[in-house]
């Protein structure tokens, strides 16, 4: 049996497994001990340990943005920031439908990083679904698909500077005369219909014209029959939840360190450097005016960092399956596979499916398309098909990947920041998910035939 299909079908163990029973740590771990056993034999115990090391110190600066952003968090909460803010913020969005626009809006202002957007709102918006009895799975959907749909369809994000460079190095998109990666990147953006059509449908959900599907339904219908916006399976994320929305709290101590992460993480470019810029305004805003004394202020900053733990974590192991399912072959083998089938109209379409089920299946939403690219690109020239349509699904399927696969960074950091369960928040947004893809594959495949 090829090492390939074998990578392949532990994958699908891990997530009819962790969907189940809604364990998703135990079987990312025991799924990446398994490929570990198949690619290591005897052994796989010292090389996955190696792995793990290698994911960790290659991943330090997501370990220190999203442990440090958990501490920034719990500051303003603690500081009664997000009580002011939310206070404020009620006034207007006095209805669903106000509230879930204004997210939409939020999501589309902070466009600069796919990080920054999930975190930041999440942290805004929370108390202000709770008060309005949203569920807290409608928060997570509205996170999560606003996260990296925005950020592709805007040329000024990381995802934008990524894809750009990654194109600019294809012999068929140098030939299209662009002088830079990024002008090639722009006349792709009008056919990225997987973001494109999921933030229509976000649009739809919050106008009340899209109906409530599925795990979404009945999280409504949770919220009307008990009054809880969030699971009894998500109670752990939220432990530190306070139930006093109408709390006094000083709006500025929120609305000050947002704007200065906002402000330096678009000047800078650098997410890490503004998180640590707005814990240093916290502190200068909080212990002179004795908001809290300076051992709360680090006990805090502690305790945040450390309720990023399980979900840094959940990335970590996640890595090392990627690193794992890689070794054994796995990318080749789907490409392998696809290759019989792709011709030139239909070629889009089929690039779009396989970038699609390989950042699903992996969770590497880069990664799997810089692997991809110098494959597709040079069977699509081969075969006539039109390159920017290429460029298309290659950014649509890393947008898939990063909105639909339950174990990447995007998802858990969405359900994270919404304190619910990762699994919860996947399959609340599947029927979303499922749609968008439907019609992504139609529109390339008409594309395909007309262009």
């Amino acid at each position: 049996m090829s090492n390939g299909l074998i990578a392949i079908f532990i994958i699908l163990v891990i997530i009819v497994g962790a969907i189940a029973t809604r364990r998703c740590m135990e079987f990312l771990l025991g799924g990446s001990l398994i490929a570990a056993i198949f690619l290591y034999g005897k052994d796989f115990l010292g090389e996955w340990c190696v792995l793990l090391q290698n994911v960790l110190a290659k991943n330090v600066w997501i370990v220190l943005v999203c442990g440090l952003f958990g501490s920034l968090i719990t500051l303003l909460q603690e500081s009664k920031g997000t009580f002011g803010f939310a206070k404020l913020i009620s006034k207007f969005c006095n209805t669903e439908r106000k509230t879930l626009l204004t997210t939409f809006i939020m999501g589309v202002l902070i466009f600069v990083d796919d990080y920054l957007n999930v975190l930041s709102i999440g942290v805004c918006m929370k108390n202000v679904y709770d008060k309005r009895k949203i569920p807290r799975e409608t928060l997570a959907y509205m996170l999560d698909a606003t996260g990296a749909p925005v950020c592709v369809l805007l040329p000024f994000s990381t995802w934008a500077v990524f894809y750009a460079s990654l194109f600019a190095e294809q012999e068929s998109v140098k030939a299209l005369g662009y002088a830079t990666g990024i002008q090639a990147y722009i006349r792709a953006i009008p056919f990225c219909f997987y973001p494109i059509i999921t933030l229509i449908i976000v649009v739809l959900f919050a106008l009340g014209i899209m109906p409530k599907l599925g795990a979404m339904k009945k999280a409504y219908q949770r919220v009307e029959e008990t009054g809880k916006v969030y699971s009894d399976a998500s109670r752990k994320y939220n432990h530190s939840d306070r139930i006093g929305y109408e709390e006094e709290g000083n709006i500025w101590n929120f609305v000050i360190p947002m704007v200065v992460l906002v402000v330096i993480a678009i000047a800078t470019s650098d997410l890490l450097l503004a998180v640590v810029v707005s814990l240093l305004v916290c502190y200068f805003l909080y212990v002179p005016r004795k908001v809290m004394s300076t051992d709360e202020f680090f006990n805090l900053v502690i305790k945040g960092f450390a309720d990023m733990l399980p979900i840094l974590t959940l990335l970590v192991i996640a890595f090392v399956l990627q690193k794992v399912t890689e070794g054994l072959g796995m990318t080749e083998f789907i490409i392998e596979i696809m290759e019989p089938l792709l011709k030139g109209s239909w070629f889009p379409a089929i690039a779009f499916v396989l970038v699609a089920a390989l950042t699903f299946c992996t969770g590497s939403l880069w990664g799997m398309s810089a692997v991809v690219a110098p494959i597709v690109f040079p069977l699509g020239a081969a075969i006539g098909a039109n390159p920017i349509l290429i460029m298309a699904a290659i950014i649509s399927g890393g947008a898939f990947g990063s909105h639909a696969c339950f174990y990447t960074d995007a998802t858990l950091l969405s359900s994270t920041s919404a304190g619910i369960d990762n699994i919860e928040h996947a399959l609340s947004q599947l029927p979303y998910v499922i749609i968008a893809c439907v019609l992504s594959v139609i529109a390339f495949l008409i594309c395909g035939f007309v262009i």
